[in-house]
């Protein structure tokens, strides 16, 4: 099997730590939910020329193809995954309404001003540093009158249980030693002071909205506090919470002695496989019209 990037590979395996049965879940209860609510807020769509910008594995395109959109453009960074939009539009039939363009989120340059319809994406700003210039891009390329439908996780609300006595959402205070050397390799991996998924809030996409010039802005957010779900420790330690950082296990190879590791594992373990760790996140969803 030829390398992925690391989007490619993140997106295929690395998000729900190569299990299937999470993967089947992670769509059913999470994905799909977003993609609705996506499109529900970009409509109508019938007949319309949508962009699906840092498209990924083509979840929101997609669906829209299956709202009756006449034609959609997958744009992403990743050529591995914009090769896997294509085996798929083609597998459905569809690959004569489906346009292919690789290009980052903040520089749509392939596209021409005013050249679709609707804009939607999911989970892509956090990725990016400079999301003024994205909503630019957004507003740029979009024919007057078109809508902007997102959806974007606010991090700084769930930092909280990666940080002091907390991690992955497990009190970790008596194992805080070994915990210490294992978070110097997420913050090595990506510096938290300049981590693009933490130097925004919903506020921030509002005002970023209304900026570049757009009108009718509507933003929703939810938040939630919960217990988390019990997750089998095979499958948790090899998931990464995104395609930028390791997984726990390669964070614990990297970082400590087996000693060390087992008393990790020791103290987790039962927690997360038991559901007493906790669960806290905090989404956006953003409509607006040019």
């Amino acid at each position: 099997m030829p390398e992925t990037d690391r989007w490619a590979s993140w997106l295929a395996e690395r998000r729900f730590g190569g299990d299937r049965e999470t993967r089947d879940a992670l769509f059913a209860e999470v994905l799909h939910p977003i993609r609705d609510r996506v499109l529900d807020g970009a409509e109508p769509l019938s007949g319309r020329r949508v962009l699906d910008v840092g498209c990924g594995e083509g979840l929101i395109g997609f669906g829209a193809l299956e709202r009756g959109a006449g034609a959609v453009v997958f744009s992403d960074i990743s050529a591995d995954v914009l090769r896997e939009c294509e085996r798929r539009a083609d597998a459905a039939g569809v690959l004569d309404r489906c346009d292919l363009v690789r290009c980052s989120v903040d520089d749509l340059e392939p596209l021409r001003s005013a050249s679709v319809d609707v804009v939607v994406a999911r989970s892509v700003l956090i990725y990016v540093a400079a999301k003024r210039a994205c909503f630019r891009e957004f507003h740029r390329v979009l024919a007057p009158g078109g809508r902007l439908s997102l959806f974007e996780p606010i991090n700084r609300f769930a930092r909280v249980e990666w940080t002091g006595n907390r991690m992955f959402g497990v009190d970790v205070t008596p194992v805080a030693d070994a915990i210490e050397k294992i978070r110097a390799v997420y913050h090595d991996a990506v510096p938290p002071q300049t981590d693009p998924m933490l130097d925004f809030d919903e506020r921030d996409l509002v005002a970023l909205a209304q900026e570049v010039g757009f009108g009718e802005v509507e933003l929703t957010l939810t938040a939630e506090i919960r217990a988390a779900d019990p997750v089998p420790w095979d499958v948790f330690v090899r998931t990464a919470p995104n395609p930028n950082v390791p997984t726990l296990a390669e964070a614990m190879d990297a970082a400590l002695t087996a000693s060390d590791r087992d008393r990790v594992v020791a103290h987790m373990r039962p927690l997360v496989e038991s559901g007493y760790a906790t669960w806290r996140m905090a989404h956006a969803y953003l409509r607006a019209r040019r």
